[in-house]
This record gives C-alpha cells, structure tokens and sequence, in this order.
C-alpha cells in the first residue's frame, strides 16, 4: 500500500466521524427549531386567549418587557420618560 492510499484510508474514519457529527449537529438544530415553533405556536394561543378575555395585547407585550428589565433600570427609563413629558408639558 502506497503512502497516500495508508493515508486515505486513515482519513476515511476521521471524515467519518466528521460526517456523523455534522448530521447529529443539524438533527439537534432542527428538532430544536421545530420545538421553538411549537413554543411560538403556544405564545400566539394563550395572547389570542387573553385578547378574547378583553385584555389588550400591546399593553400585555409592554408589561412583559418591563418584567424582564432590571429594576434599577427600568425607574432610570421611567424618570427620563417623566423629564421629558415634563419638558413637553406633557403631564
């Protein structure tokens, strides 16, 4: 057996493995893109559930926002917003 082909055949179970690790990466990513759906799905029901209850919508994604951000952050955002209604004669 010649240098390249002692080499090749070496290669064969390293590209091997190579190939099965790319297919195990893209299975996962799919299943996990198919899972996110499915979560996004579940987000549009339970809005389209509060919006028949009466609940408005865009007020549930701002509260929802204000949730996630750190307290001490959001009454900095709440003081600008209040200077600058302020300024504007807005309250």
């Amino acid at each position: 057996m010649t240098t390249a082909a002692a080499a090749a055949t070496k290669a064969q179970p390293a590209a091997r493995f190579a190939k099965d690790q790319l297919k195990a990466f893209l299975e996962r990513i799919e299943r996990l893109e198919e899972e996110k759906k499915a979560i996004a799905d579940d987000i549009r029901d339970v809005f389209a559930e509060s919006k028949s209850s009466g609940f408005d919508i865009k007020a549930l994604r701002i509260v929802l926002r204000i949730r996630r951000q750190d307290v001490d952050e959001r009454k900095e955002q709440e003081a600008i917003v209040e200077t600058y209604l302020h300024a504007l004669g807005m309250l």
